[in-house]
């Protein structure tokens, strides 16, 4: 029972940076990886090893410029999309006639849906050209470490450092 109560205790402390011995600094997330994989390859208990990336900077990848026809081209696919579901839901183009026979009709089922891509791209161009902050192009925003860490509790760096050496003979 008091096993439990300081489970509770420890999970509402809330995360914390593992301590242990440092196996390896590395400047990249794939090298780090790479010793980790070293190590559970030669049956190091998993539960043991942490990555600890420091320093984390926001990196902004710009992919393409973003200019009316590009924006004007991702309203329509979307209104498409739009279009396309609602006309399946709604069925339309499909007549029933008043002996309760059925028809079909694929004039009005494309005309919903290219009235729908019509409006998407209209609603888009009219978003882009009034956004006060419009950016000429367009970007991705991901976390970066600048350096990683591999870390494993000091009861357990003597075994680890074992099967780094043993792993790097072969």
């Amino acid at each position: 029972m008091a096993e439990a109560r300081n489970n509770a205790k420890r999970n509402q402390m809330g995360p914390t940076i593992p301590r242990g011995f440092v196996l390896g600094e590395f400047t990249n997330y794939s090298d780090a990886t790479a010793m980790v994989e070293k190590l559970l390859a030669g049956e190091f208990k998993a539960d043991n090893v942490s990555l600890i990336g420091h320093s984390p900077v926001l990196v902004e990848r710009i992919k393409s410029r973003l200019g009316y026809g590009r924006v004007a081209l991702s309203g329509a696919m979307t209104g498409f999309w739009i279009g396309l579901i609602f006309a399946l839901l709604v069925g339309a183009g499909i007549n029933v006639g008043p002996a309760g026979e059925l028809s079909y009709n694929p004039q009005q089922f494309f005309a919903v849906v290219v009235l729908s891509a019509g409006i998407g791209m209209l609603f888009n161009i009219t978003r882009f050209s009034l956004s006060k902050t419009k950016r000429g192009f367009l970007s991705t925003q991901m976390p970066v470490a600048a350096k990683w860490e591999v870390v494993v509790p000091e009861s357990e760096a003597a075994n680890a450092k074992k099967l780094l050496g043993s792993a790097s003979d072969t």
